[in-house]
Order: structure tokens, then C-alpha cells, then sequence
């Protein structure tokens, strides 16, 4: 096996092992106890686990819920997935019978009296398990159940817009949750919410961290201006001749990409340029080494 190989795996096991961590805290400490549920799959084990009154562990449920899915998903689908799955499952799901061994309190016991609010709790679950959910979606393009379905679905019928699965899930769970939580409204719009903000943690992470702004600046003096550019943001610059149709006229395109904190920068530097036109857009994820070297 060939070293960039190993190396690939052993990042691979590293990124389940995080992610399975994370999202397995998150469910002990602030979801479980709390009475609401998450989305997909894990939500309907979530929901049989206090259905039935703390008989069953959820660790067990959890299991017996997804890994029929991740199962087929492996026989069918992909065996690398299906086992990087398999594994994130079975991390997720030990997790927080460790931290129940350890004696660790779940929010909801650390918090005294009637004061406790679980809309704290579901924005925590929401937030934490979001960030384990996009470590996964990154690295693997799945983050649970409800992908494993999907993924069988369209093996079987290519020609089926499986967008709606996701929907259908989530929504079944909301709609369960008011009935399994007594029905009360609390716990269906703390479910709501923490669906709500996992997305929002997911698409951003997605969306990627080392993000920036691209700016395209036209102009006809591009020496000088490409030199203040370099100088003082210490960025790169790429030049690329231009045709205006309008104008009939050449002129020169400046392309630099910078951070948030230098577009009041590049303004004012534009500014000082009069024959300079000049647009910018955001860069969801940057690679290499995009600053100069000084």
C-alpha cells in the first residue's frame, strides 16, 4: 500500500473519529435529557428511546436504526462509505455511554430548578452536531441515515429526484415530536430549531473556512495600481488583457484575492484611481497559498 495511501485512511479514521465524538456529545449533553428530537434517522431513534421510557438505551436504538442502512449502503453502494459510516455510528452511539460511566452530568441535571430553558439545549445540540455533521459531508459527502436512503433510492431509480427525502424526514419528525413529547409545542420548535441551526452550521462549514473576496479591477494603468496592491496587502495580483465592447477600447484586468479586513483597504487604494472600474464577490474556500511571500 502506498504511503499516500496509509495517509489518506489514517485522516479518513481520524475526521469519523471527530466527528462521531462531537456529535455523541452533543446528543448526551444537551439533547437526550432534554425532550426534543434531531432530524433524519437519529431523530426517530431519539423519539423511541423516550417513548419507551429509558427501557432501551438510545445507544442501542441508534444502532438498530441506522446500521441496517449503512449496511446496505456498503453491500450496494460503496464498501469504504458504508464502513466509514458504520464506524461514525458506533462512535456517536458509545460516546455517550463513556461519558454516563464517568459520572458526566447532561445539561439538563446541571441546571437547577424550573429555570432551565431547553431552547438553550437545542441551540447547543444544534450547533455542536452541526459542526460533526459538516466534518462529514466534507470528507465523505454523508453525515447519516437519512444520505443512506437517499443513496438506495437512487441506486434503484436513477431517474428519481431524491431532494425530497431529506424534507420528508425532517418534517416526520416534527410532526411525530409533538405527539411523543406530550403533546406540547416546546418541544416541536426546539426541534425545529436545532434542525434549523445544524443546517446553517452545515452549510457553513461546507461553504469552507478559509474563505475570501475576489476582486476583479479594470483599469488602464494596472502597473501601478498592481504594485500598491502587492505592497500593501501583500497579496498576489494576476494581470489578463481585456477588450471593453462599449468603450472599443484595451484595457487590463486585475485580479487579487484578500481577507474581510482588507476590502475597506482595496477601496480606498481603487479610490486614489479614477480610470479604474472595479467589482468584488466572495470566495467560499481559497487553496494554496494565496499571499505573497515577503
Amino acid at each position: 500500500m502506498k504511503k499516500s495511501s496509509v495517509k489518506q485512511i489514517l485522516f479518513d479514521l481520524l475526521c469519523v473519529l471527530t466527528a462521531g465524538i462531537i456529535v455523541g456529545s452533543a446528543y448526551y449533553f444537551f439533547q437526550n435529557s432534554n425532550g426534543f428530537a434531531p432530524g433524519g434517522v437519529g431523530g426517530l431513534a431519539t423519539m423511541t428511546y423516550h417513548f419507551l421510557q429509558d427501557k432501551v438505551s438510545w445507544s442501542l436504538l441508534m444502532v438498530a436504526f441506522n446500521l441496517p442502512i449503512f449496511i446496505l449502503v456498503s453491500i450496494i453502494i460503496d464498501k469504504k462509505l458504508g464502513g466509514m459510516l458504520t464506524l461514525y455510528l458506533l462512535v456517536q452511539s458509545i460516546t455517550p455511554q463513556i461519558y454516563q460511566i464517568l459520572g458526566a452530568n447532561p445539561y439538563s441535571l446541571a441546571t437547577s430548578g424550573e429555570d432551565f430553558n431547553i431552547v438553550f439545549a437545542s441551540i447547543a445540540t444544534g450547533v455542536i452536531s452541526g459542526f460533526g455533521f459538516s466534518m462529514m459531508l466534507r470528507r465523505f459527502g454523508a453525515s447519516g441515515g437519512t444520505y443512506g436512503i437517499s443513496a438506495l433510492i437512487k441506486h434503484f431509480k436513477p431517474e428519481q429526484n431524491i431532494a425530497y427525502v431529506s424534507f420528508v424526514m425532517d418534517a416526520s419528525v416534527v410532526a411525530i415530536a409533538f405527539f411523543v413529547y406530550g403533546m406540547k409545542v416546546t418541544p416541536v420548535i426546539c426541534t425545529l430549531l436545532n434542525l434549523f441551526i445544524a443546517n446553517i452550521i452545515v452549510d457553513r462549514g461546507l461553504s469552507g473556512i478559509k474563505n475570501g473576496y475576489r476582486f476583479e479591477i479594470v483599469t488602464s494603468d494596472p502597473e501601478t495600481l498592481a504594485q500598491e496592491l502587492i505592497t500593501k496587502l501583500h497579496r498576489g495580483v494576476t494581470k489578463v488583457q481585456v477588450h471593453g465592447m462599449y468603450s472599443g477600447t484595451d484595457k487590463y484586468m486585475l485580479v487579487c484575492i484578500v481577507n474581510k479586513r482588507q476590502i475597506g483597504e482595496v477601496m480606498r487604494i481603487i479610490k486614489n484611481h479614477p480610470d479604474t472600474f472595479a467589482s468584488f464577490s466572495k470566495a467560499n474556500e481559497v487553496f494554496g497559498n494565496f499571499k505573497q511571500q515577503v
